[in-house]
């Protein structure tokens, strides 16, 4: 088994379309997200529909859980916002404003797990943690000891961290795709990973990818709705 882990796209749709660009060469036999595809950027629709249209298999991120609970933004709250109120919660309020009811009750029946299996090896797909979608998970061997003790799945793989890894703990795998769409590994690339699981042995390729960055800062730029600061956090991963 051969498949493509992203995560964490937040409303890019330029790093999205590039990283599926790059994962056509790969040979893969599925796609999977982590979650996290709208919040902070101001393309939600136009991703949720690439990701809908390429079949990829999804479960629910934190942002996609507040934005898939939230009621409808009418134009008159907008307007008697303030632009700090606007712009703050990850650009909640745009994304709340613009989002198709399709796409909201999209993001309302996602999973909050996801189980497969190759051959003896269970995978789990978490957003966070096993134990909550808003626990980040980093290399910490403290905390991903006392969690290779708590679940019965080989393989645990989760975002939220926008920081790529594999660490191999008691046997277990922990997988963080890192992100999309606003990587914080310390560069303005994208990132997913590519799982090879071939019997008991379970292979991870992080790949970094270029994308069209200056287009999206452009896009922000022209949203009076996203916050500027998001600009410099792209341009330096962080």
């Amino acid at each position: 088994m051969r498949f493509a882990v992203i995560g964490d796209v937040h409303s890019n749709i330029f790093a999205l379309d590039s990283v599926l660009k790059d994962i056509e060469n790969k040979q893969v036999d599925f796609i999977i997200s982590t979650g996290d595809l709208v919040g902070y950027m101001p393309f939600p629709n136009e991703v949720i529909e690439k990701i809908r249209a390429s079949r990829i298999l999804v479960i629910q991120g934190n942002h996609d859980k507040v934005i898939a609970q939230a009621a409808e933004v009418s134009d008159e709250l907008i307007r008697n916002m303030s632009d700090v109120e606007v712009q703050k919660s990850a650009s909640a309020a745009f994304t709340n404003w613009v989002i198709t009811k399709e796409n909201r009750a999209y993001l309302r029946n996602l999973p909050r797990q996801l189980r497969i299996s190759s051959g003896r090896l269970k995978v789990l797909l978490v957003h966070g943690s096993p134990r909550m979608i808003g626990e980040y998970l980093y290399e910490d061997i403290e905390k991903l000891t006392e969690l290779s003790k708590e679940v019965e799945e080989d393989i645990i793989i989760c975002g939220h961290t926008h920081k790529p890894y594999h660490q191999i703990i008691d046997n277990k795998h922990f997988i963080n795709a890192g992100s999309v769409g606003k990587p914080k590994h310390g560069s303005s690339q994208a990132t997913y990973v590519i799982v090879t699981i071939e019997g008991d042995t379970v292979k991870s390729d992080i790949i970094e990818v270029n994308y069209e960055i200056e287009s999206i800062i452009e896009a922000i730029k022209a949203n009076p709705m996203i916050a500027d600061e998001l600009i410099p956090m792209l341009k330096r991963g962080l």
